[in-house]
Parts: C-alpha cells; sequence; structure tokens
C-alpha cells in the first residue's frame, strides 16, 4: 500500500532503524540518564545553539501540551490559526493541559501575521479576561504554507513586547527550512521562538518528538511536566538515539526529497481538467478540489483525507520515501477517473 494521506504513513529511515538497534545494547539507565540521549542532546545544542535544552518524549499531542504548559499558566489564553493543530487535531488536550483558553484567528493561508494578532492583544492586567500568554505557529502550517524568517520574527517582537511567549510547532518544520534553504536555528532561536516542539516521526523516524527550549527559565520546570503529561519514557534511549543521525543532516535529506516530490506532484496535478489547487504548495502537503465522485473513485486506489468535504477539498502528502513511480500511479489513475467529468 502506498499512501498519500500522511506522511505519519511512510515507514522508518533505514538510518533511524540503524540507530535504534545500535541502542538496543546491553543495559542502561532509564529516564534519560543514558549515553544515547547525553549523543542526543549534543546534537540538538550543535544545531540550536548551547543554550538550548532538549526534553525528549512520545509524541506531537505531548510535545505541544508540554511545551504550552511550561510557557503559560492556567489564566493565560493562547492564539493560534483557526486550522492549528492544538485547535482541530488534539482533542482539546493543550487546553485541558494548560487550563489555558485557545484564541482561534482566522487564516485564510493557515498563517498567523503581526496584523491578525493585535485585535487579540487585550485586556492585560484586567482580571475580568483570561490573559494573552503565548501564540502558537505551525511551521510549515497545516495548509502546507510556510512562514519566512522575517515573518516568524516580526511576531516573536511584537508579543515579546507585551511579555508573551512564542511556541513553534516543528513537526514539519524540516519541510519548511529545507524549501526556504536556510537552517533550522534560524528558523528558531534566532528569529525569537522561546520554545520548539521538534517533530521527526513525518520525516523518517519512527516515534518520539522533542521539546527545545531556548531560556533557562522556561526549561526549569519543562521535566515535571513531562512526567505529569505522561510523556517520560523509561527506556529514554531508543526515543533519543534517533535524533542522532535524524540532527546530522538526515533531516534535510528526507524533507528535500518530500518537497521535491510534492512539487512533481502539483504541477502534474495542474494540467488534469477539472482540478484546482486550493493554496500554495511550499512543502510537502497539496490541497485541491475535484467532483465528489472521483473522490470516491479513487479512495478505491489510494489511501488521502478529505480536508473540507463542503466544497470537495483533499489533501496529498508526499514522503521522505515517496517515488516517481507512485505519483506517476497517481497521476495516471487520476487522469482516467477525471476523463468521466471533464
Amino acid at each position: 500500500m502506498r499512501s498519500f494521506a500522511s506522511d505519519n504513513n511512510s515507514g522508518v529511515h533505514p538510518a533511524v532503524m540503524a540507530a535504534i538497534e545500535e541502542a538496543n545494547t546491553d543495559h542502561a539507565f532509564g529516564y534519560g540518564a543514558d549515553m544515547w540521549t547525553e549523543c542526543a542532546t549534543e546534537s540538538v545544542k550543535r544545531v540550536f545553539g548551547s543554550g538550548a535544552e532538549p526534553f525528549f518524549l512520545f509524541n506531537g499531542t505531548g510535545a505541544n501540551s508540554v511545551a504550552l504548559q511550561a510557557v503559560t499558566r492556567s489564566f493565560n489564553s493562547i492564539l493560534c490559526a483557526t486550522t492549528a493543530h492544538i485547535y482541530v487535531d488534539e482533542c482539546n488536550a493543550p487546553a485541558r493541559m494548560t487550563g489555558c483558553q485557545l484564541i482561534a484567528i482566522e487564516a485564510p493561508d493557515g498563517k498567523l501575521t503581526p496584523e491578525l494578532l493585535r485585535s487579540h492583544l487585550l485586556h492585560f492586567g484586567d482580571c475580568h479576561h483570561a490573559q494573552p500568554g503565548a501564540v502558537y505557529l505551525s511551521q510549515a502550517t497545516e495548509l502546507g504554507t510556510m512562514y519566512t524568517i522575517d515573518e516568524v520574527r516580526a511576531i516573536a517582537k511584537l508579543i515579546h513586547a507585551h511579555g508573551m511567549k512564542l511556541h513553534m510547532d516543528g513537526a514539519r518544520l524540516a519541510n519548511a527550512c529545507a524549501a526556504l534553504g536556510c537552517s533550522l536555528r534560524e528558523m528558531t532561536v534566532d528569529a525569537g521562538v522561546d520554545i520548539l516542539s521538534l517533530g521527526g516521526t513525518k520525516n523518517g523516524m519512527m516515534i518520539g518528538e522533542a521539546v527545545v527550549a531556548f531560556d533557562a527559565a522556561i526549561a526549569a520546570d519543562i521535566k515535571y511536566y513531562r512526567k505529569q503529561s505522561a510523556q517520560l519514557a523509561s527506556k529514554m534511549r531508543f526515543l533519543s538515539a534517533q535524533f542522532v543521525p535524524y540532527l546530522s543532516g538526515l533531516w534535510l535529506e528526507n524533507a528535500t526529497h518530500a518537497n521535491i516530490q510534492a512539487r512533481r506532484l502539483a504541477d502534474m496535478l495542474s494540467e488534469i481538467a477539472g482540478i484546482r489547487l486550493t493554496q500554495r504548495v511550499d512543502t510537502n502537503q497539496i490541497f485541491l478540489t475535484m467532483p465528489t465522485g472521483a473522490i470516491e473513485k479513487l479512495r478505491e486506489h489510494y489511501m488521502f483525507y478529505v480536508w473540507n468535504e463542503a466544497v470537495n477539498e483533499v489533501r496529498f502528502v508526499t514522503s521522505w520515501d515517496t517515488t516517481d513511480e507512485d505519483i506517476n500511479g497517481l497521476v495516471t489513475t487520476l487522469r482516467h477517473i477525471m476523463a468521466e467529468y471533464c
């Protein structure tokens, strides 16, 4: 089965699998007191700077929930886009675990801007209102678009002036940085991000994420939030070991391939009559509309998600292991199907 539903559906890169197998050697101290976690921590510091403090955990929802607990208190609000993963796809976990109100802001391309945020930076010091405490950005966004470094920096400057913190969900950070030709550090700590959820499972890793804090005061209590959130792995080495090859360049190699394949697929889809791309293809996600009947017929051959049933919008996602044959097969099948409608 070859899937275009999500990059979560792809397999594990051989270099990552080898790192896990290598960590499966003899006995080692648990809960992160092992040499693999030490090496992974050094890798994070090498990539993001000596002030970066990583905390390895199981998954993306856990990472976002732990990160947001570290930069908010229960009387705060968290500003995000209406398409944000924490607002749409995490069963309210971040709100439940932080106690914070999520304020969703309409952003047609999935991207927040200073202009969109300003009207929500109100009521500071008024005990009758939730206090704006953090802004959540997805990089890349849930619509496949991406923030430039300057755009992130502008948001950070605005909210820092109000004493707020910037959290970046980097589930697809690698794809955004690969597309922009910048480093992970340039897009995060150098641009004013305070805390990062660093993902890898969509880009060749098996399991695990990292919360990376760029301020010692923020990092101080994360170990407690991680434990309370049931995100502390006893056999930590099997999570952390993956980050060593991943941060040694594999993140860029895998993301570049996925982005190239998405662009190739998008170009071919745009030539099919009756297909309309609905978002700019910046990274490895493609959004398009097609007739309802075509969607149902294509589902007989491929896995993909219907994003917006009201307008027949679907999403295709390419992965680190998407081949030319995968794309050619999808396009050929879709051409045959669409011939019935156009």
